[in-house]
């Protein structure tokens, strides 16, 4: 089942009035359940398409379908509404929320959700205590080692159950072990929830991990 999909997406910066051709007519299907990584040099297009895919930015020309449903031209208010219900999102700077607890930032994408206060902790509280976390729930982000605040990212990224997670880097800023247990995490989530995964990534450890492998180079597909 499609789940993605990217038809002719050129993405254009300008730096200083000079046009830079971020993304080049990038094609792309992504069914439900994959286990994605996209590979390449620094500045190939991995965090553009990253950013396109998830709706962070819009592409400069072609088209993104998710689920069926064309959402380039799509509102604001949609796309955002739509990232909060369907899109979780793992980024290389954990982007926790410092002034809140481990189980608080898990908490946050259900309550801009209006779930209501209990219903919120008891998920969070289940859904730590499955990753092995369940410790950190009172800790702040800088009571927390790297690879626990990136535990706590995944935990928030995947708590209202998205079709797709979206992961930028997410080992960059980890040791090989600390790495191989937060992948590990993430294969056991692909395998039991169907969730689908797509990672930008330079790291070895993960692309030997990915079910399909896709090469960026100067914004475009190689293989």
């Amino acid at each position: 089942m499609e789940i993605l999909k990217a038809e002719n997406l050129v993405k254009i910066y300008h730096d200083n009035g000079v046009p830079v051709n971020a993304l080049q007519g990038i094609n792309l299907t992504v069914s439900k359940g994959e286990f994605i990584v996209i590979a390449g040099p620094s500045g190939s297009g991995k965090t553009t398409l990253l950013n396109l895919l998830g709706a962070l930015d819009k592409p400069t020309e072609g088209k993104i379908y998710f689920e069926g449903e064309d959402i380039t031209q799509k509102e604001k208010k949609v796309l955002s509404k739509m990232r909060l219900h369907k899109l979780g999102f793992i980024f290389q700077a954990y982007n926790l929320i410092p002034v809140l607890t481990a189980i608080e930032n898990i908490e946050f994408s259900m309550m801009l959700l209006g779930i209501p206060d209990n219903v919120r902790k008891g998920k969070a509280l289940a859904l730590m205590d499955e990753l092995g976390i369940k410790e950190l729930a009172n800790k702040r982000p800088n009571e927390m080692s790297r690879g626990q605040q990136q535990r706590v990212a995944v935990a928030r990224a995947i708590v209202n159950n998205p079709s797709l997670v979206l992961a930028d880097e997410p080992t960059a800023n980890l040791d090989s072990v600390t790495a191989s247990h937060l992948l590990d995490m993430m294969e056991q989530m692909n395998s039991e929830k169907k969730i689908t995964f797509i990672f930008s990534s330079r790291d070895k450890q993960v692309i030997d991990r990915a079910k399909r492998l896709i090469i960026l180079k100067d914004g475009r597909i190689e293989n």
